[in-house]
């Protein structure tokens, strides 16, 4: 079980630097052109964002998937680890 929360714990720390990544990169280069850790990043969180999106429409120009998923994670991890 401990591995679980980890792994929950270690994805809100990478979802949290997506979205400084994508703060960042707005007024940059795509994130793609970033370099492999960027890529990794986006890699890793798209699959979950994406499937959020699909559920929660956007709020004017902000994208609210992410305040989703960390309220998942952490409910998962509440019910999980507590």
């Amino acid at each position: 079980m401990e591995i679980i929360c980890l792994a929950l714990f270690v994805y809100t720390i990478i979802l949290f630097v997506r979205i400084i990544l994508s703060w960042v990169t707005q007024f940059r280069a795509p994130p793609s052109s970033m370099g492999p850790v960027t890529k990794v990043i986006y890699d890793v969180t798209e699959p979950v964002l994406g499937f959020a999106r699909r559920y929660v429409p956007p709020f004017g120009m902000l994208d609210l998937s992410p305040l989703v998923v960390f309220l998942a994670i952490a409910v998962l991890r509440r019910a999980l680890c507590s």
